[in-house]
């Protein structure tokens, strides 16, 4: 099953694609950071649907890699870190990236059982079908598959 999410106010989309027992999630946006926004929404509507998620309490989360594919990686799993101590889902997220370092917002609420009703529980981004590159069209696309 494929699922994809139209441009937001930002022009940038998200999409699910199948990987096996897996799941793998994409962002696209005009800017690297708008394309890691939109992946880390395609990995939030892997669990619940992000509609269903206030964006009321912000966490700061920052990392730092030598590539974007690692950035991209680490990026993953500090969300999906913070996903779990918390105990929280996110459904916005503001991201600055200088060079290799990223700097980045996520805005969400307490997971509640009786209203996210999560479908299943991420335990990490993983380097299979990972890429970040430029499209012909100029779009940035970054992908990878989630182990669930």
């Amino acid at each position: 099953m494929s699922q994809t999410s139209e441009a937001d106010s930002g022009g940038g989309n998200w999409a699910h694609f199948p990987h096996q027992a897996d799941m793998g999630v994409r962002g696209v946006g005009p800017t690297r950071e708008a394309a890691f926004e939109q992946i880390a929404l395609a990995m939030t509507a892997v669990v619940v649907d992000p509609a269903q998620v206030a964006p009321v309490k912000a966490v700061n989360i920052r990392c730092e890699a030598p590539d974007d594919e690692l950035l991209l990686v680490d990026w993953l799993n500090a969300l999906i870190l913070e996903m779990a101590v918390r105990h929280m889902l996110f459904s916005r997220f503001e991201i600055t990236l200088d060079g290799q370092r990223l700097n980045a917002t996520a805005w969400g609420e307490p997971v509640d059982l009786s209203k996210h009703q999560p479908a299943v529980e991420i335990k990490g981004a993983t380097y299979t079908e990972l890429s970040v590159s430029r499209s012909e069209s100029g779009r940035w696309v970054a992908q990878c598959v989630v182990d669930v």
